[in-house]
């Protein structure tokens, strides 16, 4: 089964959002191993990595709303699970990073 042909400015739009998506997550990327300190290296990745998702999710909204017709259930699950994990995780590791950082003192 074919699916329709998407409008010019929809295709465009989708190609723009996946292309800020994917340079949003290599810029953090790059921020992971350009930055020296713990909490820099941890929050770039973090912003980059939610960031890039979101647009390429939106990327994947325009497409599937347009094109198939359909309701975008699955996106809004992956978006809802990135915002609510990411954060909690990079909390997590800064919490991780600094309990550390406490011992390291103590023992010297």
């Amino acid at each position: 089964m074919t699916a329709p042909e998407l409008p010019a400015w929809a295709d465009l739009l989708a190609s723009l959002l996946v292309v800020a998506g994917s340079l949003l997550a290599l810029i953090g990327s790059f921020g992971l191993l350009r930055l020296r300190e713990l909490f820099a290296r941890i929050h770039a990745p973090t912003l980059g990595a939610t960031l890039g998702l979101g647009c390429i999710l939106l990327a994947s909204m325009l497409v599937a709303s347009m094109q198939e017709h359909r309701f975008i259930f699955q996106e809004i699950l992956i978006a809802l699970f990135m915002v609510a994990t990411s954060p909690i995780t990079a909390m997590l590791l800064m919490r991780a990073g600094i309990y550390r950082r406490r011992t390291d003192r103590k023992k010297k």
